[in-house]
């Protein structure tokens, strides 16, 4: 009484084997992801302007 298991597990081997093949893809549209993109390294590399004193104030001209 010798029973055969080779067709059991072949089954759930190709079982196993289809299911890895899964694979997820998410898409999404290239022009949001680079303005998304733009605005996160404008906001990490951000310098912050120094404050012009009072004293300060007159000495600067603006360029014409």
């Amino acid at each position: 009484m010798t029973k055969s298991y080779l067709g059991p597990v072949l089954l759930i081997f190709a079982g196993l084997l289809l299911s890895a093949c899964v694979t997820i893809n998410i898409y999404f549209p290239a022009a949001a992801a680079e303005k998304v993109a733009d605005k996160i390294i404008e906001e990490v590399w951000q310098i912050e302007e120094p404050a012009v004193t009072e004293g300060e104030a007159g000495e600067h001209t603006t360029p014409q």
